[in-house]
């Protein structure tokens, strides 16, 4: 077919998405901004496909993938009866670190410090944690630890946990490096033998949500002069199932999904892209026959696969911030492309909308947790004056025999004060401990809010932070904007710039 498209169809507004007035859009609507972005220096606006474009049911991916681990794990010689445990598919959340020495799932704070760790789906209490993790620095860096930063990672955190639980329980030596190991060949190999792909390939209305709006979105970029292009690390035969049922027959004007795009590449091999000088190879289709050439030109209507960020920017001759790429890999898609290039990013965070939603619900809550903090600041301030106070008089009730049964009775109410004021701030602190648990369990669970541990940014966070231009819950919310728009970030505000 040829895919060369001259003209723009006209699709009528409603279906594109006008130029709302940014006070109507609710918070799932909108694009958060942590770099100011001018789109209309954009020339080049590209797309991962999973977790981007195709936006999964994470219950039934999860489960899907849970199933097939943990049955080769059992062929692989691990006790049949892990087959018939639980496993809690609510467990993982992205930014979780493992800990394949101890068999420790953990959640960490921007600074390292690990806030949250269970056992297996055991809970390990404040102790335990201070003394494993809070007297020496976590390296992450090292054979020992993992880091789950997708969504596609999260059934290896939910298997590694239960079949940890569960092996544990039935009192099974367990290497626990060696399991988790097992449990990412068991899920590698899932994949490339089709016992995952081939099943969600097959039955994509359950696996998949098709966004009626991303056909409209891409057609309003489109009509805005930028050029789109794909850049996947799925294979082609499933990108273009994929793609299809996500775009075919949206639009009338576009005959098909190859459409949209300017330039389509498969097999990319994410963030090796990034990092290595792999050649582009053109895939020619004739018939039943496939056959791969080296490219040397990436031109419309082609496909491509593998290649390389300097070949790439060369041959579309568009180079750093002319450029933004949509991904949900805070690694592979977001993070190198940074580190590596000066693509300006948007990252997919497709757990947005909960997160939202329980901040809308949490609000008064948190806001009681703040009054309680600088209640509790009032009361130490107190509590040190007392002290100090307490301290002075009872060292002059020694000294001063003649004023001394006076000095003495004043020091006895400066302690009296003091056993109040530490029985106020017990109070206080169980309270706001309790407030904060049950805030921090309609975020999620098991570990609490994705961007947050208390008052730090989590891990997960700070990585959007630094290396997300723009983040949003999915591609289709920048159809509330102009595709010219000015993304300007929040004034940046340090300590002393909120007296």
């Amino acid at each position: 077919m040829n895919e060369t498209q001259l003209n723009l169809p006209n699709v009528p507004a409603d279906q594109v998405g006008g130029a709302l007035h940014l006070s109507t859009l609710s918070a799932h609507q909108r694009v958060f901004v942590n770099r100011s972005l001018r789109m209309e220096s954009v020339e080049w606006i590209g797309f991962d496909m999973d977790y981007t474009l195709a936006i999964y049911r994470q219950d039934e991916i999860d489960k899907l993938s849970i199933e097939a681990t943990v049955k080769k794990l059992v062929e692989r010689g691990y006790p049949p009866f892990l087959a018939e445990a639980r496993f809690d598919t609510r467990f993982a959340i992205r930014g979780l670190l493992i800990d394949k020495k101890l068999g420790h799932v953990l959640k960490m704070d921007r600074y390292r410090y690990v806030g949250r760790a269970y056992h297996g789906m055991k809970e390990l209490d404040r102790e335990v944690r201070h003394a494993l993790y809070e007297t020496r620095k976590v390296r992450v860096t090292g054979a020992r630890y993992h880091w789950i930063d997708t969504l596609y990672a999260l059934p290896e955190a939910a298997v590694y946990a239960g079949a940890v639980d569960v092996l544990d329980a039935y009192g099974v030596h367990v290497d626990y490096q060696q399991l988790f190991d097992d449990i990412r060949e068991c899920i590698d190999e899932a994949h490339r033998d089709g016992s995952i792909v081939d099943v969600i390939a097959n039955d994509l209305p359950r696996f998949v949500e098709r966004d009626p709006l991303l056909a409209a979105t891409l057609h309003k970029l489109r009509s805005a002069g930028k050029k789109l292009f794909l850049l996947t690390n799925s294979r082609w035969a499933y990108t273009d199932r994929m793609m299809k049922y996500l775009l075919h027959g949206a639009l009338p004007e576009y005959a098909s999904w190859r459409q949209y795009f300017d330039v389509v590449s498969v097999a990319a091999g994410k963030p090796t892209f990034f990092t290595e000088k792999r050649p582009f190879l053109e895939r020619t289709i004739d018939g039943p026959t496939e056959t791969t050439n080296p490219a040397y030109a990436l031109e419309r209507g082609h496909i491509y696969e593998q290649g390389n960020l300097k070949d790439f920017e060369r041959m579309l001759n568009a180079y750093g911030d002319a450029i933004l790429y949509v991904g949900d890999h805070i690694f592979g898609d977001i993070l190198r492309s940074k580190k590596d290039s000066s693509w300006r990013t948007l990252l997919v965070v497709q757990e947005m909308d909960w997160e939202l939603e329980a901040m809308r619900r949490t609000q008064d809550e948190v806001a009681l947790i703040d009054t309680l903090a600088r209640g509790r600041e009032r009361l130490e301030d107190e509590l040190r004056y007392y002290q100090s106070r307490y301290r002075l008089l009872t060292r002059k009730a020694a000294k001063d025999s003649a004023g001394g049964v006076e000095r003495a009775e004043e020091a006895e109410e400066a302690r009296r004060a003091i056993d109040g004021l530490k029985a106020a701030l017990r109070a206080q602190e169980a309270q706001a401990r309790d407030m904060a648990k049950s805030t921090q369990a309609t975020f999620h669970p098991y570990w609490g809010s994705l961007f947050k541990h208390g008052v730090e940014l989590s891990s997960f966070g700070d990585q959007v932070e630094h290396y997300a231009c723009l983040y949003t819950s999915r591609v289709t919310n920048l159809a509330n904007y102009s595709p010219l728009h000015m993304y300007r970030s929040p004034r940046d505000l340090m300590p002393h710039e909120l007296l």
